[in-house]
Formats: C-alpha cells, structure tokens, sequence
C-alpha cells in the first residue's frame, strides 16, 4: 500500500534546526535547554516528521485500526530520512522496536514499532533485536499523563532480557511526545552495559 501523491505532499515534515538529543527545534540546531538541565538517557534523537494533520490520522488508524500494510511507507519514509542525515556514518549495532506490554499487543495484535524497524532493516540493513528488552509494567496512555505522573509509572517498566554489554542500540518508536518511555528504555539499556542509546522515531510532536 502507497499513499497519494496529495497525502504525500501534505505530511509535515520536521525542520533540520532540532535539537540533536530530544529533536525538538531550536533556533540554530543546538541542545534545548530542557536537555541541558536534565539530560536524557539517550544520546541523539532522529525524528523524521512532525506529529500533526495529517500524519496524526495516518499513524492512528495504523496503531489503532489495524492498517498494517501503512507501515511499508511509513517506515520507508523514516528509513530516507535517516540516510538523509547521514546517520549511516556511526550506525548502531542492532535497531530496538520499543516493546509493548503482552496485554496491550494482544488487544492492538501487532508491535506497530516492531513492524517500522522491520522496513528499517529492509532498507538500511542494520540487524534488529527484539528480544533485546520487554515491556513487564502496563502503564496507560503516556499521552493523558502529566510528566511527572508519567515519569513515575513508567519506573522499573522495562527490563532488559538479551545481551547489551558494549552495545550501540536504536531504539525505534513511532511517536515521541515527550519522551518518557524512550528515555527509561534507554536508562535501563545503560545499565545493563549498553555503550550508547539513540532514538530513531517516525514522528515528533511539537509542543506549542
């Protein structure tokens, strides 16, 4: 399955001018201050497009209507934006699709992220290890939480149940809103001896 030309052109994409560690803008590409206060676990994020109309519709009925077949473009659209950005010249050593609770991939039926990093390794050919870490708490939408609540659910939601040690890993999500779940992913990938985190994810949402 392909998109239209029209729904092609419309996808908002995400200017170069982004913070190099949470991908959020900033005037001349240089860490946001949020970052230099509290640096995340993770070392860069790669985000290829904005979370807005109509990429927000795009990705729901994908996560949440089950269209599958939506992840071949997505994926390939964040697969060019990567080669764009030249990450190929320190790539990772495995791609990490950001787990899903058992419960909440039984009632959705597939790893929507998982299904992304599958389209990565088709293009970029970088491994992927998804047996690297498991999602062992179910927390409720990250997107109806304040931060702190969800600075304080996602604890210990994550445990690591592959071989990490000295790795570089990219973990790939779908959606980063304010990165909670990536960064506890990444501290525990750190702890369990990871040398470095990145995130590479389809879409950021800009905070107006």
């Amino acid at each position: 399955m392909g998109l239209c030309k029209g729904c092609a052109v419309d996808i908002p994409r995400l200017t170069r001018l982004c913070c190099p560690q949470c991908a959020l803008p900033t005037p001349q590409g240089e860490v946001c201050g949020a970052c230099l206060r509290a640096p995340p676990a993770f070392s860069v994020t790669h985000a290829a497009l904005q979370y807005a109309w109509p990429l927000d519709r795009l990705i729901w009925s994908y996560k949440y209507r089950g269209d599958v077949a939506l992840a071949k473009p997505l994926g390939r659209w964040l697969a060019q934006s990567i080669r764009d950005a030249h990450i190929d010249i320190q790539p990772p050593d495995c791609m990490l699709p950001m787990p899903l609770h058992h419960q909440r991939q039984r009632e959705r039926g597939f790893n929507q992220s998982l299904q992304l990093a599958k389209c990565l390794r088709e293009q970029l050919h970088i491994p992927l290890a998804a047996d690297l870490a498991a999602r062992n708490k179910l927390t409720p939408p990250q997107a109806s939480l304040p931060w702190a609540e969800r600075r304080k659910c996602l604890r210990g939601a994550f445990s690591v149940s592959g071989e990490v040690a000295n790795r570089h890993i990219a973990i790939i999500d779908d959606v980063m809103t304010t990165g909670a779940s990536l960064d506890e992913l990444a501290k525990t990938l750190l702890t369990a001896g990871a040398r470095r985190v990145d995130c590479w994810v389809l879409a950021r949402t800009i905070h107006q």
